[in-house]
Protein backbone atom coordinates (compact mmCIF):
# COMPACT_ATOMS: atom_id res chain seq x y z
CA UNK A 1 0.00 0.00 0.00
CA UNK A 2 2.76 2.24 1.07
CA UNK A 3 4.02 2.16 -2.34
CA UNK A 4 1.21 2.84 -4.59
CA UNK A 5 0.15 5.81 -2.60
CA UNK A 6 3.38 7.27 -3.14
CA UNK A 7 2.62 6.61 -6.55
CA UNK A 8 -0.33 8.37 -6.38
CA UNK A 9 1.45 11.05 -4.76
CA UNK A 10 3.27 11.44 -7.59
CA UNK A 11 0.59 11.06 -10.08
CA UNK A 12 0.69 14.26 -13.05
CA UNK A 13 -2.40 12.35 -15.31
CA UNK A 14 -4.30 16.08 -14.79
CA UNK A 15 -1.82 18.36 -13.98
CA UNK A 16 -2.75 20.78 -17.37
CA UNK A 17 -6.32 20.68 -15.90
CA UNK A 18 -5.56 22.06 -12.51
CA UNK A 19 -5.24 25.53 -12.34
CA UNK A 20 -4.74 25.35 -9.04
CA UNK A 21 -1.85 22.35 -9.04
CA UNK A 22 -1.60 18.84 -8.13
CA UNK A 23 -1.66 17.51 -4.78
CA UNK A 24 -3.37 14.36 -4.71
CA UNK A 25 -5.23 13.68 -1.05
CA UNK A 26 -5.99 9.93 0.19
CA UNK A 27 -5.39 8.02 2.97
CA UNK A 28 -5.52 4.36 3.46
CA UNK A 29 -4.11 0.90 4.96
CA UNK A 30 -4.21 -2.36 3.99
CA UNK A 31 -5.97 -2.90 7.65
CA UNK A 32 -8.81 -0.30 7.01
CA UNK A 33 -12.27 -1.31 7.70
CA UNK A 34 -14.06 1.52 6.61
CA UNK A 35 -13.89 3.07 3.46
CA UNK A 36 -15.31 6.60 2.49
CA UNK A 37 -15.32 7.99 -1.16
CA UNK A 38 -16.51 11.44 -1.56
CA UNK A 39 -16.27 13.94 -4.36
CA UNK A 40 -12.33 15.58 -4.11
CA UNK A 41 -10.46 17.79 -1.71
CA UNK A 42 -11.76 21.42 -1.51
CA UNK A 43 -9.40 24.12 -1.41
CA UNK A 44 -8.67 23.33 2.68
CA UNK A 45 -8.07 20.32 2.34
CA UNK A 46 -5.79 20.99 -0.99
CA UNK A 47 -3.80 23.79 1.06
CA UNK A 48 -3.54 21.17 3.77
CA UNK A 49 -3.42 17.89 2.73
CA UNK A 50 -5.01 16.85 5.17
CA UNK A 51 -9.01 14.76 4.16
CA UNK A 52 -12.17 16.48 5.31
CA UNK A 53 -10.02 18.88 7.05
CA UNK A 54 -13.14 21.34 6.42
CA UNK A 55 -16.69 22.34 7.76
CA UNK A 56 -18.08 19.12 5.68
CA UNK A 57 -15.50 16.82 7.22
CA UNK A 58 -16.65 18.15 10.75
CA UNK A 59 -20.55 17.56 10.05
CA UNK A 60 -19.40 13.76 8.74
CA UNK A 61 -17.86 13.21 11.75
CA UNK A 62 -20.56 14.68 13.29
CA UNK A 63 -23.17 12.15 11.14
CA UNK A 64 -20.77 9.16 12.27
CA UNK A 65 -20.43 10.14 15.59
CA UNK A 66 -16.87 10.11 16.11
CA UNK A 67 -13.90 12.21 16.81
CA UNK A 68 -10.92 13.17 14.77
CA UNK A 69 -8.41 10.63 16.10
CA UNK A 70 -10.83 7.83 14.76
CA UNK A 71 -11.58 9.45 11.64
CA UNK A 72 -7.84 9.45 10.90
CA UNK A 73 -7.08 6.46 12.23
CA UNK A 74 -6.15 4.75 8.39
CA UNK A 75 -5.98 1.48 10.25
CA UNK A 76 -9.46 1.57 10.75
CA UNK A 77 -10.67 4.48 8.02
CA UNK A 78 -9.82 4.91 4.75
CA UNK A 79 -10.47 8.34 2.73
CA UNK A 80 -10.38 7.90 -0.64
CA UNK A 81 -12.49 10.90 -2.95
CA UNK A 82 -13.69 10.04 -6.78
CA UNK A 83 -10.83 12.98 -7.83
CA UNK A 84 -7.95 13.27 -5.46
CA UNK A 85 -7.17 16.50 -6.39
CA UNK A 86 -8.77 19.67 -6.18
CA UNK A 87 -10.61 20.55 -9.18
CA UNK A 88 -11.00 24.29 -8.54
CA UNK A 89 -14.33 25.98 -8.20
CA UNK A 90 -16.72 27.33 -10.21
CA UNK A 91 -19.34 29.36 -10.61
CA UNK A 92 -21.69 27.80 -7.67
CA UNK A 93 -19.07 25.90 -5.79
CA UNK A 94 -16.12 23.42 -6.53
CA UNK A 95 -15.95 21.68 -9.82
CA UNK A 96 -16.94 18.36 -10.07
CA UNK A 97 -14.02 15.88 -9.26
CA UNK A 98 -12.09 15.05 -12.28
CA UNK A 99 -12.77 11.67 -13.83
CA UNK A 100 -9.56 10.43 -14.41
CA UNK A 101 -8.80 9.18 -10.77
CA UNK A 102 -10.90 6.31 -10.07
CA UNK A 103 -10.84 4.42 -12.87
CA UNK A 104 -7.25 4.93 -12.91
CA UNK A 105 -6.85 4.66 -8.85
CA UNK A 106 -10.03 3.26 -7.13
CA UNK A 107 -9.36 -0.85 -7.83
CA UNK A 108 -5.76 -0.82 -7.31
CA UNK A 109 -6.22 0.93 -3.75
CA UNK A 110 -9.01 -1.35 -2.27
CA UNK A 111 -7.84 -4.49 -3.77
CA UNK A 112 -4.97 -3.59 -1.38
CA UNK A 113 -8.04 -3.53 2.02
CA UNK A 114 -9.02 -7.11 1.99
CA UNK A 115 -11.04 -6.01 5.71
CA UNK A 116 -13.31 -3.17 3.89
CA UNK A 117 -16.66 -4.20 6.05
CA UNK A 118 -18.37 -1.07 4.61
CA UNK A 119 -18.14 1.51 1.82
CA UNK A 120 -19.80 5.11 2.39
CA UNK A 121 -20.83 6.34 -0.91
CA UNK A 122 -20.74 10.56 -0.18
CA UNK A 123 -22.15 12.58 -2.89
CA UNK A 124 -24.01 11.39 -6.45
CA UNK A 125 -20.61 10.91 -8.20
CA UNK A 126 -19.36 8.05 -6.12
CA UNK A 127 -22.89 6.67 -5.98
CA UNK A 128 -23.43 7.31 -9.78
CA UNK A 129 -19.72 5.28 -9.96
CA UNK A 130 -20.25 2.47 -7.50
CA UNK A 131 -23.89 1.51 -7.29
CA UNK A 132 -23.92 2.11 -11.73
CA UNK A 133 -27.62 0.70 -12.62
CA UNK A 134 -28.60 0.42 -8.85
CA UNK A 135 -28.23 4.10 -8.76
CA UNK A 136 -31.70 5.60 -8.15
CA UNK A 137 -32.50 8.75 -10.60
CA UNK A 138 -32.34 11.05 -7.63
CA UNK A 139 -29.50 11.37 -4.25
CA UNK A 140 -32.49 11.98 -2.29
CA UNK A 141 -34.16 8.59 -3.69
CA UNK A 142 -30.60 6.84 -3.70
CA UNK A 143 -29.81 7.90 -0.16
CA UNK A 144 -33.70 6.71 1.50
CA UNK A 145 -33.01 3.57 -0.33
CA UNK A 146 -29.84 2.88 1.51
CA UNK A 147 -30.75 -1.01 2.77
CA UNK A 148 -31.25 -1.35 -0.85
CA UNK A 149 -26.93 -1.53 -1.35
CA UNK A 150 -26.18 -2.97 2.14
CA UNK A 151 -23.77 -4.82 3.24
CA UNK A 152 -21.27 -3.40 0.67
CA UNK A 153 -22.17 0.46 0.38
CA UNK A 154 -24.00 3.45 2.42
CA UNK A 155 -24.89 5.79 0.42
CA UNK A 156 -24.94 9.67 1.74
CA UNK A 157 -25.56 13.07 0.60
CA UNK A 158 -22.92 15.43 0.83
CA UNK A 159 -21.68 16.62 4.28
CA UNK A 160 -21.56 20.40 3.02
CA UNK A 161 -23.31 23.19 4.73
CA UNK A 162 -25.19 24.07 1.23
CA UNK A 163 -27.21 20.79 2.08
CA UNK A 164 -28.58 21.49 5.42
CA UNK A 165 -31.60 22.98 3.28
CA UNK A 166 -31.97 19.43 2.09
CA UNK A 167 -31.35 17.81 5.60
CA UNK A 168 -34.38 20.26 6.56
CA UNK A 169 -36.51 18.68 3.54
CA UNK A 170 -36.15 15.08 4.16
CA UNK A 171 -36.39 14.54 8.18
CA UNK A 172 -35.76 10.86 7.48
CA UNK A 173 -32.67 11.33 6.90
CA UNK A 174 -31.82 12.47 10.80
CA UNK A 175 -33.99 9.92 12.15
CA UNK A 176 -33.61 6.87 10.02
CA UNK A 177 -30.67 6.92 7.36
CA UNK A 178 -27.84 8.57 10.03
CA UNK A 179 -29.19 6.02 13.19
CA UNK A 180 -28.46 3.16 10.95
CA UNK A 181 -25.18 4.25 9.61
CA UNK A 182 -24.24 4.89 13.88
CA UNK A 183 -25.33 1.47 14.63
CA UNK A 184 -22.93 -0.60 11.86
CA UNK A 185 -19.88 2.04 11.85
CA UNK A 186 -20.28 1.57 15.98
CA UNK A 187 -20.26 -1.90 15.32
CA UNK A 188 -17.00 -2.30 12.66
CA UNK A 189 -14.76 0.11 15.20
CA UNK A 190 -15.93 -1.84 18.44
Amino acid sequence: MKELLEEIKKCRVCEDCLKDGVNPVVAASETSKIVIIGQAPGRIVHNTSIPWNDKSGDNLRNWLQIDKTTFYDVTKIALMPMGFCFPGTGKTGDLPPRPECAPLWHEKVLKLMPNVELILLIGQYSQRYYLGEKNKSTLTETVRNFENYLPRYFPLPHPSPRNNIWQAKNEWFQEIVLLELRKKIKAILD
